[in-house]
């Protein structure tokens, strides 16, 4: 199976809510496929950046590096 995160959820894992992060980690131990949409990408960078949660950006980019990002292109939203 494969599961899209929304803003809300890459939010609530960059702020270290642990009933998320462990579930994330529980599909990733099954090895289920996780992504992100372009659009949560965007729209939790923006939001960092307008805060200027310069924590919370650099622990959304190391998130960022273990899951697919896609793109509005990308065939993978078939």
């Amino acid at each position: 199976m494969t599961y899209l995160l929304d803003t809300n959820i890459v939010s609530f894992t960059i702020k270290n809510n642990l009933i998320i992060k462990e579930r994330l980690e529980e599909l990733r131990s099954q090895e289920q496929l996780i992504s992100i949409s372009c659009i949560t990408y965007f729209e939790v960078k923006r939001g960092l950046f307008a805060v200027k949660a310069s924590k919370q950006l650099e622990r959304f980019d190391d998130f960022c590096k273990d899951f697919q990002i896609i793109f509005l292109d990308d065939l993978a939203i078939l």
